[in-house]
């Protein structure tokens, strides 16, 4: 599987992922431009309440990078009429669970009650979208918080230090370039102003969706967002420039010394997402040769490199067609006891050619599809991730509509569209390859490794 600090969809076919017999979903748009959307589960009394804002780090100019996220941390501070720290408390006191999370395209605030208990959430998030409390000294003191779960989250962690620098080389204009949690000399020179305006700017009802999953009435809900939430004011939102990724033109390399006790290797090759895409089809190929590669025990990477030739420890790949931007198709290992980088990224390399030379077989293909409908099933036991469906849609513009083709879509694929994105999309031009060389780790680089692997410090 793909290492922890790459965020793509998973490579059996279902991070981001939405199929077919959903059951409906119910779209009331407020008088200030908010979108409500409701999907009713009638399966437990619980309700996940989502405020999902069409803005993250790709959004985000040169200088500024990091800045939605510390306004995430900072979200949690307190309003004119709830202090610092009180969002939470009454959350819990209330037997419910909440936190958020900054992406490159949308930033989210989430609650799970009990399904009486959603107006307590309506009127606390409703409060903090236009009237948080940016104070100073708090700002000051998060920020530390952020530059220090930088330090830890990234820079002790050797493979997501190869994972933003990788990224950094392998889009050149692209906002997709710049880490979600900012660079250290960006944060270090953040100021408060700066985040009251991103705040001003994006926060608001008219740039926001409201997304209620679970055992409830939506007319009831309905009726409930416009109590708490129709009478906010908007912001004026103006359409983002586009910034796409200029083309390509050859092979990138490049090489990350860090302290770390085995080498790692990264490719990505640059492929459309789906509202990027010209040829709509595309990404649901893309999507099933990533399972082929990385499905499960019994697809090729497991196959052929973990089990058969046993040239890799790891090996993993990924990708995302809910993308905002144009995306990569990623590939990444770690070479077993008695082989180096070079023979791992030649295996790699060669498990490509097969997928351009060689049409998928029927049954191959059939094994594929029938993880998607496994994990498929799995997730719709979840009510947060169908919300999370829900929201990523509505947040990347690519709208709620589209939950219902996913399933279609992949099951439609043939052999033939996966052999054509491979020769189109999968080429040295389009490719770009990181090396995690490593270096000697000291006691300290050990612990702070140690620490970084189990989350140590994560807050918001």
């Amino acid at each position: 599987m793909l290492s922890r600090v790459i965020l793509f969809t998973s490579a059996c076919l279902l991070g981001g992922a939405v199929v077919a017999a959903t059951p409906q979903v119910h779209e009331y748009p407020l008088d200030n431009g908010m979108k409500l959307l409701v999907k009713v589960d009638r399966r437990a009394p619980v309700v996940v309440s989502q405020v999902w804002y069409k803005v993250g780090s790709s959004y985000e100019l040169d200088g500024h990078t990091g800045i939605s996220h510390v306004l995430e941390h900072m979200m949690f501070k307190g309003t004119q009429k709830h202090g610092m720290g009180e969002f939470s408390r009454i959350i819990a006191e209330n037997g419910g669970r909440e936190n958020a999370f900054t992406s490159r395209d949308y930033t989210a605030y989430f609650q799970s009650l009990e399904n009486n208990r959603l107006p307590i959430a309506f009127e606390l998030e409703a409060d903090r979208m236009r009237n948080l409390k940016l104070d100073t000294t708090e700002f000051a003191k998060e920020v530390k918080v952020v530059m220090e779960e930088r330090r830890l989250r990234t820079e002790d962690d050797a493979q997501a230090l190869t994972y933003e620098q990788f990224n950094a080389v392998a889009y050149l204009n692209s906002p997709y370039r710049t880490p979600i949690i900012g660079w250290m000399n960006d944060l270090e020179n953040l100021q408060a102003a700066d985040l009251q305006q991103w705040y001003q700017q994006w926060y608001a009802p008219n740039n926001a969706v409201l997304v209620v999953a679970g055992d409830v009435d939506p007319q009831a809900v309905l009726k409930l967002a416009r109590k708490h939430f129709g009478g906010l004011t908007t912001s004026k939102i103006e359409a983002s420039k586009p910034r796409r990724e200029i083309e390509q033109r050859g092979l990138r390399r490049l090489v990350v010394k860090a302290p770390a006790e085995v080498p790692y290797l990264m490719m990505g090759y640059k492929v459309p997402a789906l509202i990027t895409a010209k040829d709509d089809w595309e990404p649901y190929a893309l999507e099933v040769l990533a399972g082929i590669l990385d499905g499960g025990d019994s697809a090729r990477f497991t196959r052929e490199l973990v089990r058969g030739q046993q040239i890799a420890t790891t090996a993993g790949a990924g990708y995302d067609l809910y993308d905002r931007q144009e995306s990569l198709l990623m590939l990444d290992g770690s070479p077993a006891k008695g082989h180096d980088i070079a023979a791992l990224e030649t295996a790699l390399r060669a498990q490509i050619a097969l997928l351009r030379d060689q049409p998928v077989s029927v049954a191959e293909l059939e094994r594929v599809k029938a993880q998607v409908l496994a994990d498929h099933v799995y997730q719709e036991d979840s009510v947060f991730y169908q919300a999370m469906r829900i929201g990523t849609l509505e947040s990347v513009g690519l709208g709620w509509q589209r939950l219902d083709e996913y399933l279609p879509r992949v099951q439609a694929v043939t052999a033939e569209q996966v052999q054509k994105v491979a020769r189109k999309y999968l080429l040295d031009d389009r490719l770009t390859i990181a090396v995690l060389e490593p270096q000697p780790m000291d006691a300290g680089a050990q612990a702070r490794a140690a620490a970084a692997a189990q989350g140590v410090g994560h807050g918001h």
